[in-house]
């Protein structure tokens, strides 16, 4: 089968041909028809694969089962799916406290590997690792079956990928991690396709006011369409000043950094108001450190949270996204604004390192 493999630092993505495993026990084969790019694909490509070479990255995938492993209850062959970076056990502490972002088994996706440490892909015997969890730009891929959650017939898979990171990460940080309430004032640094997805979050959530700001007023444009209020050109406005500005001073109730910056984060915290809500959703891989004065946090009472996935539990998460967007409260298909084939995957990684539109869906196969 073919798959666009990372095989070396700082070169382009290859397409080749990859050996495959059949599914284990409570493990599917699906085959994959579309995947988004997300800026953590290129993240791992520009550090040169993270120790994973060779890897098949992309993990906002759609396809359809081909084949199921022995065990397997929720899927059948032929049923189109959606595919979820985290895959979580079911049983352990974590997913007994309904938090299976904590998952052991969830957690092994920053590997590119199974819990075990193989992989179900290789090159003339050598491991090929499963890049975040998916390999979705790889016309096959093995992952759990809570790894992937059953579609409609009739959903276009096209447009309903861009659930499982993007929407996930987003819709999810608003409702899930942090919970904005009706009314709230929210701040958005960071336009890609989580950025817009917090957006769309917050408007869905009722939030009364959406300030957003990103460097490219393409993305803000979008944002606007998307639901925000109120937008910031960083490159002729501090972003803080003006965030009191539109609060009246008061700063707002809910900062969200998404663009994976870490001095953005330093950004949220001040422009967030007294007892005010921190959410980091963009991992910074530079490992950049943020200077706190924890007296401030402490006297203020500004609070800073994570949020990995949007805390989503895929299974209940998931179907609730795809109701909100067959409703017409989440828009998906405005997110969508460039696709390419499989052999074209490299001009589309230069989409997103130009930050052209908000995200690039890639047509595997079928």
């Amino acid at each position: 089968m073919k798959a666009a493999v990372l095989t070396q630092p700082n070169q382009p993505l290859v397409i080749q041909d990859i050996e495959i495993e059949e599914p284990r026990p409570r493990e599917v084969l699906v085959q994959i028809h579309h995947c988004g790019i997300c800026h953590s694909d290129l993240s791992i490509f520009d550090l040169g694969g993270a120790g994973q070479l060779p890897v098949i990255l992309g993990h906002e995938a759609a396809g359809v089962i081909e084949s199921v492993g022995s065990d397997v209850t929720s899927v059948a062959l032929g049923d189109k799916v959606l595919l979820t970076p985290l895959a979580p056990c079911g049983h352990c502490y974590w997913c007994s406290r309904a938090e299976p972002t904590g998952c052991s088994q969830a957690q092994s996706f920053t590997s590119g590997l199974r819990p075990d440490g193989t992989s179900p892909f290789s090159d003339n015997g050598s491991c090929v690792h499963r890049g975040l969890g998916v390999a979705g730009f790889s016309e096959k891929t093995i992952v759990p079956e809570s790894g992937v959650v059953k579609l409609a017939s009739d959903t276009p898979l096209d447009i309903a990928c861009v659930i499982g990171c993007a929407v996930q990460t987003g819709v999810g940080a608003v409702l899930n991690s942090a919970k904005v309430e009706v009314g709230s004032t929210v701040l958005v640094t960071g336009l890609g396709g989580i950025g817009i997805s917090i957006v769309q979050g917050a408007r869905i959530a009722g939030a009364g006011k959406i300030i957003v700001s990103d460097p490219v007023a393409e993305r803000r444009e979008a944002a606007i369409h998307f639901g925000a209020t109120d937008a910031i050109d960083p490159t002729q406005d501090e972003v803080v000043p003006k965030a009191l500005e539109k609060t009246k001073l008061i700063g707002v109730d809910y900062a969200f950094e998404a663009a994976g910056v870490a001095s953005l984060v330093d950004t949220c915290i001040n422009a967030s108001r007294i007892g005010g809500t921190t959410v980091i959703v963009g991992a910074d891989v530079t490992l950049s450190t943020v200077p706190i004065l924890p007296v401030a946090i402490a006297t203020m009472g500004k609070k800073i949270i994570g949020s990995l996935l949007g805390d989503c539990h895929p299974q209940r998460d998931i179907p609730k996204f795809v109701n909100l967007w067959k409703s017409g409260q989440l828009d998906l298909e405005a997110m969508i604004s460039h696709r390419v084939k499989l052999s074209e995957i490299n001009s589309g990684f230069e989409n997103v390192r130009r930050t052209n539109g908000i995200r690039t869906v890639v047509e595997v196969g079928a």
